[in-house]
């Protein structure tokens, strides 16, 4: 019987696996059980943004070593998903996905986790339709591998997209092709939206007939209530993480999920909280904080200016992204809720909930 482990282990600097490398010192999980992993990396999670690329040479190579392999059989099958950017109080740290067998136990529903991995993209087919249908294939490949046949028991779904830089836009007009948008930075949000729309047509909340490259970041009415997508320039394809509850798994964890309506909608947070048993109604105590695990939340300023009437500047400031703003803002509300700040909360959110809010979900153990 199947049963997912989630450890967390904070990191001291983009390249930080002393955490990783203390987990299979210890005993606590075998490098061959690990299947993902997630990361929050202090940099600026814009288009230069390196601290990810740096976090996964680390980890590849941290998990060759461990396994005896190269790191191109780690990239096979390990998702590696760093989502650059620490803003505020929100401190840097990884959460370190595994599926081992255990001994008989109840059949669930218990947490689970099933990965895919998209082919490579063409700089051509990033944002458009093309990738879309891509990651709605990996995200059912990846449910079927956790054995979830009911879309309705999925609880997030984690996609690491690509992203276009000029020696992309200039490989592709040397074939004679056009690209999504010459501006780099728009291209992230342009794979984020395709990546969720292609979540919210493998999860049955979006009519695939509704879609064409035009609906992709433009009709904000078409969202998932389950899709994070963060973009990096350290792949070119779709690495998809699905985590949700399914019987036939055992193991002490639970996940449950809700959608922030907006960016300081702490009663979604807490009614996640109370989902998983927890009694709300202020901060967590030290004792129940520690059983939460992870907190995972996608951040998006409205486009509209405004939160709840009132007038925020975040897509006006421009000295820092707005996207930096935002993970700022949801990781205080989050904080302030959970009573910790090493959270996973990721800024851009196309097509991930409601304009200006976004899908937060929460991994716990069970009392006891």
């Amino acid at each position: 019987m199947p049963e997912c482990l989630v450890l967390r282990v904070p990191t001291r600097n983009p390249a930080d696996v002393a955490g990783l490398t203390a987990l299979f010192e210890s005993g606590q999980v075998r490098p061959d059980e690990v299947v993902a992993i997630f990361g929050k990396t202090e940099g600026n999670g814009c288009v230069n943004d390196f601290t990810r690329q740096l976090a996964v040479m680390a980890l590849e190579g941290a998990l060759a070593e461990a396994l005896g392999c190269t790191r191109a059989q780690v990239a096979a099958r390990v998702a590696l998903v760093m989502s650059g950017g620490t803003e505020g109080g929100l401190s840097p740290h990884l959460l370190v996905l595994a599926r081992r067998e255990a001994a008989a136990g109840p059949d669930g529903p218990a947490l689970a986790v099933g990965t895919a991995f998209t082919p490579d993209f063409a700089p051509e087919e990033i944002g458009r339709m093309a990738q879309v249908e891509a990651t709605a294939t990996a995200v059912a490949a990846a449910m079927a591998q956790a054995g979830i046949e009911d879309p309705e028991d999925v609880h997030f779904v984690q996609v690491k997209c690509p992203l276009l830089t000029s020696a992309r836009i200039l490989e592709a007009a040397s074939r004679g092709q056009s690209v999504v948008s010459q501006d780099t930075y728009a291209s992230m949000g342009l794979s984020r939206g395709a990546s969720a729309l292609g979540i919210g047509v493998a999860l049955g909340e979006i009519v695939r007939e509704a879609l064409s490259d035009a609906a992709i970041c433009s009709s904000r009415d078409l969202w998932s209530g389950r899709a994070s997508a963060s973009a990096g320039i350290e792949l070119m394809r779709n690495e998809v993480i699905v985590l949700g509850q399914a019987k036939g798994w055992s193991g002490p964890c639970r996940i449950a999920h809700r959608v922030m309506r907006d960016a300081i909608d702490l009663f979604a947070i807490q009614e996640v909280l109370s989902d998983l048993g927890f009694a709300t109604g202020g901060q967590l105590s030290l004792e129940e904080s520690e059983r939460v695990v992870a907190l995972l939340a996608k951040a998006e300023p409205s486009h509209d200016g405004l939160i709840r009437g009132r007038r925020h500047i975040m897509n006006d400031d421009s000295d820092i992204n707005a996207t930096r703003h935002a993970r700022a803002l949801v990781g205080g509300v989050a904080a302030a809720a959970i009573g910790r700040t090493d959270l996973f909360v990721s800024g851009g959110a196309e097509h991930q909930g409601p304009d200006g809010g976004g899908p937060v979900a929460i991994i716990a153990r069970r009392e006891g």
